[in-house]
């Protein structure tokens, strides 16, 4: 419907001035770059070219002389016609007959005709975009659950993939695998406490026992039988409550205490210890007092154990060194002895439950391995921080708790 468009008026009028020698040029070329054919009729009817007329062409030529009309178009099942009468200087009156093959009908024109095609296809296509989603959705899911029966069937080890850029899914897969490392963590240091509590009670009852039968047998040496038998209750009431003390529970620190004040008591009594052996407990302090939240007695039992430890392992005749110092809203105590120190590979153990550095230290004189373990849980219950590391004179302690302020 309308005019033609403007390449089809162009073509007509290049047909209607060009020289006749110009002309089957111009024909070749229309065929070559648009695909479609021209035919000149005469008004006898028969091609300029003698060319032999496809059908339709004579019925647009009888159209054209139809009360003279000078466009005509027909629309075949083969083909297309387009009629224009045009006319030339040498050739007179002149019918111009172009024939289009027929328009492929493809997707893309017929979504643009047929909106039901076009709401079909948007079901179809928002359809599979959201089983896609779900699918993927609900594999997550059941991976998720997978992953939670597993865990609550005891497999510990379970842990999920996380994509480095995931979606809401992998940011929970990413917290099951942190429960599930913490509870995995838990579990096994648990375990290994109570092999360890195992172990360690296992030693004293076996020679309570054998101290009882003696004094059973030999009733002419019980009073020293008993007090072998004194000494290993002593030792056992001493090892419950460390374990007592090592597993305490978080409690409210409802009380203060003057750090400054604590620590030079506590080095006054290292000095009175360690004056056999001539070991000392230098304390420096520039502050004349350090204010901190506390319970009960937990900072003090923390410090003895430091300190008694520091006091052991440094040398005869060597001193250790006791320092206070305020450190922005942190108080910073440092305990270091002169001792031989520790391999940095075991620096990080030394705060566990029973870990001893010489594991072939005798009871009597190298401790259960729980005095650290009691210190960092004290220090941690405090909101502070405890840490161990090798110095040029020998090993230090450094202990941050955070200052009172009302």
């Amino acid at each position: 419907m309308g005019p033609p468009p403007r390449f089809i008026k162009r073509l007509i009028y290049d047909l209607q001035n060009r020289s006749d020698k110009e002309l089957p040029e111009l024909l070749r070329n229309t065929k070559k770059h648009h695909d479609f054919d021209i035919y000149l009729l005469k008004t006898d009817g028969l091609d300029l070219y003698g060319r032999t007329l496809p059908s339709g062409a004579e019925q647009i030529a009888d159209q054209l002389q139809l009360q003279g009309r000078r466009r005509a178009f027909l629309r075949l099942p083969d083909k297309t016609l387009l009629g224009h009468s045009i006319y030339r200087p040498e050739q007179g009156l002149l019918d111009v007959v172009i024939v289009f093959k027929p328009m492929r009908k493809t997707f893309i024109s017929a979504l643009g005709t047929n909106i039901w095609l076009r709401l079909g296809l948007a079901v179809l296509v928002s359809g599979l975009v959201c089983f896609v989603l779900s699918r993927a959705m609900t594999n997550r899911f059941k991976q998720l659950k997978q992953a939670s029966r597993r865990l609550a069937q005891g497999d510990l080890s379970t842990r999920m993939s996380v994509r480095e850029h995931g979606d809401e899914t992998d940011e929970l897969a990413r917290d099951i695998n942190s429960m599930a490392k913490q509870i995995e963590h838990q579990i096994t240091s648990q375990k290994r406490l109570l092999g360890d509590v195992s172990h360690e009670l296992r030693s004293p009852l076996a020679r309570l026992r054998i101290a009882l039968a003696l004094a059973q047998e030999d009733s002419a040496n019980g009073p020293k039988h008993l007090q072998r038998i004194d000494h290993e209750a002593e030792r056992l009431e001493e090892l419950i409550a460390q374990l007592l003390d090592s597993q305490a529970t978080e409690a409210d620190l409802d009380a203060h205490i003057d750090l400054a004040a604590l620590l030079q008591e506590l080095c006054a009594d290292a000095n009175f210890e360690g004056k056999p052996t001539n070991r000392h407990v230098d304390f420096t302090s520039a502050l004349e007092e350090a204010i901190v939240s506390t319970h009960g007695d937990l900072l003090k039992k923390t410090f003895e154990n430091i300190l008694r430890n520091a006091l052991k392992y440094t040398p005869d005749n060597s001193t250790v060194q006791v320092s206070l110092a305020l450190i922005g809203e942190d108080y910073s105590i440092r305990v270091e002895d002169a001792g031989p120190g520790v391999e940095e590979a075991e620096l990080d153990k030394l705060f566990g439950e029973f870990y001893r550095v010489d594991t072939a230290r005798p009871r009597e004189t190298g401790g259960y391995g729980l005095g650290l373990s009691i210190a960092k849980r004290a220090i941690d219950q405090h909101r502070g921080l405890i840490t161990a590391a090798n110095t040029s004179r020998g090993f230090a302690i450094t202990v941050h708790l955070p200052a009172y302020s009302e």
